[in-house]
């Protein structure tokens, strides 16, 4: 049987057409491939943005803010040092931009000024860490993006 260059180039496009097709259908099936760029409730925080920022603002006029290291044992979070530590409420928040699956949250209860966040719970790669805290009525924030 002879093929003539028409149907090598029908046989071409066919080919690639089903190359194509293939990756089209492994990327939208396997889950290694999601990546979620957004949190579920996006525009209910996109309204909540000038009151972040206000609380963001008024953490900066704190004397001391938060601190952020990282160790061999995870993430070391540390409050202001002229604050009661047993007053100090609230959450942090590690978001997961590339899979949403990893995201958590953590309530705060100090009974020092420092709160670790244990490696275990941690992957390698970037994270944002938003902490939402409150002492004697007045409501805080800090974020920051952390590569891990």
């Amino acid at each position: 049987m002879k093929i003539n260059w028409g149907t090598g180039m029908v046989l071409a496009l066919i080919g690639f057409i089903a190359f194509i097709m293939f990756f089209v259908i492994k990327m939208s099936v396997d889950d290694t491939y999601q990546h979620d760029l957004v949190t579920e409730d996006y525009y209910q925080q996109e309204l909540k943005v000038e009151g972040n920022m206000a609380r963001e603002q008024k953490g900066n006029k704190l004397a001391q803010n938060v601190r952020v290291t990282q160790s061999k044992e995870g993430i070391l979070i540390s409050f202001p040092d002229s604050l009661n530590a047993s007053e100090i409420s609230g959450n942090v928040i590690l978001y997961r931009p590339s899979n949403k699956k990893f995201d958590f949250e953590v309530p705060i209860s100090l009974t020092t000024q420092n709160m670790l966040i244990p490696e275990d719970k941690l992957l390698g790669g970037r994270w944002n860490l938003i902490i939402e805290w409150e002492y004697n009525g007045n409501a805080y924030r800090f974020k920051k993006e952390i590569r891990y």
